[in-house]
């Protein structure tokens, strides 16, 4: 038996089972080790959907493994240009290059810094997905020889087993950062997990937020559309990062409109998640008044929001047709939200929360007296966010 033939029947096996990057390539490294080759580093590459990210990656070295993310404005960046993998990506075979001896005014840079690390000799390879994704790894060794022709053949002899272990954990990180981008992080979690047949819902107590870009219409009809999806982007920029950085889970995105929720579970109480959505409430206003003068200095439009929140039960589930399904959150509590939120411009206010939400803030929020509201029977009690002055062109 090659040895490359123990390796690739622990890829395919045992490694591919392990189903964590780091643990599959360290264990693929260190039998390489043991097989004779005198490694120093390794990094394994690889490319997976991702709206930010176009790639992940595993670093190894003898004091063990660490994981790395590639942004796609890293690919039109001098250190990838040039380099190794840009190399293997682009003619789609190994290279295999010395360390040696190298011209500091015409190798490109990571070449200098892997020789100023000890670095003797280099060999990097190309790696095939069967979804037709390329990807790359490079190995370096500080052996005085460099790597023998034996090391390159065992290197060659296991890529197929190295990309046949790595594929599926890709694929998984693909899967769930996708869906984590567009159905969001509690969601994306209970779809791995199974829940995804039409139907399957959950009761569950949440505070809802619910958040409107004011005048939306008419700027639709005003505005080109690159201007009107720049200030839709930005607007939504500032509402995802104000409740996601307060624990929230942003579920959809409704025109214009973001429906929201900071659920009620567990040892997590009523008064932490309302406080939490009305501290993302704050900073979401904060964050259009930094985008606002953005725009103005831009000599464009301020933009205005107005936000509902409230709290109750929820189903959170699947809904839809067979072949098209939705996950969301119904029931009367995020009703009310949705026509607090409408009350924002009638009272003039920007953010206006229900007396259950309020009550936890109490010293930062105004009443605003009982309002009978579209789908409700009894008039309800609302409060405006005191601590936050809104001048008359942002309403």
């Amino acid at each position: 038996m090659a040895k490359w033939d123990e390796i690739n029947n622990w890829l395919i096996s045992d490694g591919r089972q392990l189903g964590d990057g780091a643990a599959i390539i360290n264990g693929y490294i260190t039998r390489l080790v043991e097989a004779g080759i005198p490694l120093s580093r390794a990094n394994i590459a690889q490319r997976f959907s991702n709206p930010l990210l176009v790639a992940w990656g595993v670093i190894w070295t003898p004091d063990g493994t660490a994981e790395y993310d590639v942004t796609h404005a890293m690919l039109d960046t001098d250190s990838y240009k040039g380099s190794a993998f840009e190399y293997v990506l682009a003619n789609e075979k190994p290279l295999h290059k010395s360390l040696k001896n190298l011209d500091h005014k015409t190798e490109h840079s990571s070449y200098l810094e892997f020789a100023e690390a000890g670095g003797i000799d280099l060999f990097a390879n190309y790696l095939g997905y069967g979804d037709g994704s390329k990807n790359g790894c490079t190995f370096i060794t500080n052996e005085l020889t460099g790597f023998s022709e034996e090391h390159i053949e065992i290197i060659q002899n296991t890529r197929h087993g190295l990309a046949s272990a790595m594929e599926p954990v890709t694929m998984r990180r693909s899967t769930e950062s996708l869906l984590r981008t567009y159905i969001g992080n509690d969601p994306g979690q209970a779809v791995i997990k199974g829940t995804i047949q039409r139907g399957e819902y959950a009761a569950v107590e949440a505070v809802v937020v619910i958040t409107d870009l004011r005048g939306f219409t008419a700027k639709s009809e005003q505005w080109n559309d690159a201007e009107l999806l720049s200030a839709l982007n930005s607007y939504f920029d500032v509402v995802v990062q104000a409740i996601e950085d307060n624990g929230g889970d942003v579920l959809k995105f409704m025109g214009d409109g973001i429906l929201s929720i900071f659920k009620i579970e567990g040892d997590v109480n009523s008064e932490t998640q309302c406080r939490k959505a009305i501290m993302a409430a704050k900073a979401a206003l904060n964050g259009l008044d930094e985008l606002n003068d953005q725009r103005k200095a831009a000599n464009k439009e301020s933009l205005s929001m107005g936000i509902g929140i409230n709290v109750g039960p929820v189903t959170y589930g699947n809904i839809g047709s067979p072949g098209r399904l939705d996950f969301t959150v119904l029931g009367p509590a995020v009703n009310v939200a949705s026509r607090v939120q409408d009350l924002c411009k009638a009272i003039g206010k920007p953010v206006l929360a229900t007396r259950q939400v309020a009550i936890h803030q109490n010293a930062e929020f105004n009443n605003e007296g009982m309002h009978a509201i579209r789908g409700v029977k009894d008039s309800i009690e609302v409060y405006s966010l005191s601590t936050w002055v809104v001048s008359n062109d942002v309403i």
